[in-house]
């Protein structure tokens, strides 16, 4: 009897382990969809965690580039995908949550059809004048904007990107009033503040990176909670604002029809991606810093769509504020 106990003992065991769902895993090739033109600084990241997600996931991740309507067009080409797993959005703060406020009934999908995989990363906005502008401080700065009650004038890479939101933010913040100057792209931008054309500007720091160090414009403040490693120098603006903190921010989105499955394997490899020494190295190369979600450092879908969710609540009340519209 105990001979045939023990011989029936692993076909008792089969149906059990049979029940063990296997952990999901691409059937083919994927694809990354960047909203953005090539060589910004969504393509720079983006780029570098596709290839980090193709030897985790063993399939390769075809980048493509969909530019057009603040990042809207690559976007609602993720949310109509077929909801696989197989097509992911390279999101930004602007395509992943400005643009709610900004094009309003006009966004091209709702934001509950659209749910986060994984942060990547966050960086610092920084305030810059051009070199002939007396202003030296951001306390010069915002008192100069009092002093000319509106006209001084700041250029952005366009309507309702992060460095347009967030310095509507800084001038809320600070009582004043600024003229807002549009560019398609942070390229032309930053070429108007180098030939003092334009009188400042706000763009992400690895855009202006290489202007400001080679003494081309001037840097005043930065938008995050610390100074940046890569310009020390430089203040943070809450040591004129107080409690003044913002960051633009890139991570990994998805059609919220995606199965939980798929949602979290890619997640959990999002979430290595952030923590690889190498992959952190170079982010600080250009100024920018791993998701720090959680306690650990590392972030999770749960923890993401969280942040995405409070970040749509905050630009909301700032772009009302400031009358931000796309015609």
């Amino acid at each position: 009897m105990l001979r045939r106990t023990l011989l029936a003992a692993p076909l008792l065991a089969a149906p059990a382990l049979a029940s063990t769902p296997m952990p999901w895993a691409p059937a083919r090739p994927m694809r990354l969809v960047i909203p953005f033109p090539p060589g910004g600084t969504t393509d720079l990241v983006g780029r570098m965690v596709a290839e980090r997600l193709a030897a985790r996931l063993g399939q390769p991740v075809i980048v493509e580039n969909r530019a057009g309507a603040g990042g809207n067009i690559g976007g609602e080409a993720v949310v109509r995908a077929e909801p696989d797993g197989h097509a992911l959005l390279f999101s930004s703060i602007g395509t992943g949550a400005i643009n709610h406020a900004v094009y309003g009934a006009r966004m091209p999908w709702r934001a509950e059809e659209m749910i986060g995989v994984g942060l990547v990363t966050r960086m610092p906005n920084v305030i810059m004048v051009s070199n002939r502008m007396p202003v030296r401080t951001l306390a010069d700065y915002l008192a100069l904007a009092r002093d000319r009650r509106g006209d001084l004038n700041y250029g952005t890479a366009g309507v309702g990107t992060s460095p347009h939101v967030c310095m509507e933010a800084v001038a809320q913040l600070a009582s004043v009033r600024l003229t807002h100057v549009p560019f398609r792209g942070s390229g032309p931008m930053l070429t108007e503040l180098v030939a003092e054309r334009l009188e400042s500007g706000m763009d992400n720091i690895p855009s202006a990176l290489p202007f400001i160090r080679e003494g081309r414009i001037r840097a005043i403040a930065m938008t995050g909670a610390a100074r940046s490693p890569v310009l020390p120098e430089v203040p943070v603006a809450a040591e004129t604002l107080p409690g003044f903190e913002a960051t633009a921010w890139f991570g990994v989105t998805t059609s919220a029809r995606v199965p939980a499955p798929a949602i979290e394997r890619i997640g959990a490899e999002l979430d290595a991606i952030a923590r690889e020494a190498d992959f952190l190295a170079r982010l600080r190369e250009f100024g920018a810093e791993g998701p720090g979600l959680t306690p650990q450092g590392g972030t999770t879908p749960r923890a993401f769509q969280a942040f995405i969710a409070a970040e749509i609540s905050r630009w909301a009340e700032v772009v009302r504020r400031a009358e931000v519209r796309v015609e």
